[in-house]
């Protein structure tokens, strides 16, 4: 078990507990999320360590690493990803510049989005560091993805994209690996990280039900504040941040159901949209946020 008594961002000791969410996925426990007031990171305390989380990523209902469309809210899921699909090989080319490079896909899942921007022409490399969903990605898209230590065997300033899609809310050391995303980028490279953002108004409606929060298996909760202090350390900029529109929706339908036992559609559709429309003049308070970073010039630690 893992118990932070400084932020896992910045370091700073000024922590103190928030709230308790529970695990309704796997395990139906409870834990602690914690905030840091010198940069406003959230973070799960409490958790296990690194080669014992696996067991809480064992459910079928976890659809990043079964692909499944069990269920109404997975079978949405499924109908919008076409969509969302696109649009991100569309934000990757028209922020590079470039209709086709190289791109690194970190925690790749079952390999859809891998599987876009191959087709599109361009060089697809991905890490999954779960077996089944590499397994998945394969009899899909016949895609051989990589494991999870192959990230720091990967030739510096290769890819002119790297891409995490939800992905940096899961990782332990979190600061080697934005470092070693860094040393991965070309020189004019571009950096995708999108996260859930816990400023968003639909956590606010939901606070502790709040699906994205998805103890333990998110470790931290990012504010845009928390982010670009997390990058700036690291030699990087954010560059533009783009909302994820459809998450509100999506993460209040499963909120609804973690609040009041019930699915009720119809209240989640409705609360999903306002928070959007809160967010739509000001995408700090998206329910996700893609944040476009690149590297500083010249900078030295």
């Amino acid at each position: 078990m893992i118990v932070y008594h400084s932020c896992p961002n910045c370091g700073d000791s000024n922590i103190s507990y928030v709230l308790s969410a529970r695990d309704h996925t796997v395990s139906e426990e409870d834990f602690e999320v914690w905030e840091c007031k010198n940069c406003t990171q959230r973070f799960t305390q409490n958790i296990p360590e690194e080669d014992k989380i696996g067991k809480y990523y064992q459910s079928q209902n976890y659809i990043s690493h079964s692909d499944t469309s069990t269920g109404f809210i997975n079978s949405i899921y499924h109908k919008v990803r076409k969509r969302t699909l696109a649009q991100k090989r569309k934000l990757v080319e028209k922020t590079t510049g470039k209709k086709t490079g190289n791109i690194l896909d970190v925690g790749a899942g079952t390999g859809a989005f891998l599987h876009t921007m191959y087709q599109a022409g361009w060089n697809s490399t991905g890490i999954e560091p779960d077996e089944t969903a590499r397994h998945k990605a394969l009899e899909l898209y016949n895609l051989n993805l990589k494991s999870a230590e192959n990230l720091y065997l990967l030739s510096p300033g290769t890819f002119d994209a790297i891409t995490l899609w939800h992905v940096l809310e899961h990782v332990h050391d979190l600061h080697k690996y934005v470092e070693q995303m860094k040393k991965l980028l070309a020189a004019d490279g571009k950096l995708f990280i999108a996260v859930p953002n816990y400023t968003s108004a639909d956590e606010t409606i939901y606070h502790e039900s709040w699906a994205a929060y998805d103890v333990p298996r998110h470790l931290y909760h990012f504010s845009p504040l928390s982010m670009k202090i997390l990058l700036t350390s690291h030699g990087l900029k954010i560059e533009s941040m783009k909302p994820m529109w459809y998450d509100s929706v999506y993460v209040s339908m499963l909120s609804e159901q973690y609040k009041t036992g019930a699915s009720h559609p119809a209240t989640a559709f409705i609360n999903g949209m306002i928070s959007n429309w809160k967010a739509l003049f000001d995408h700090t308070r998206c329910s996700s946020v893609i944040y476009v970073a690149s590297k500083i010039e010249r900078y030295s630690p």
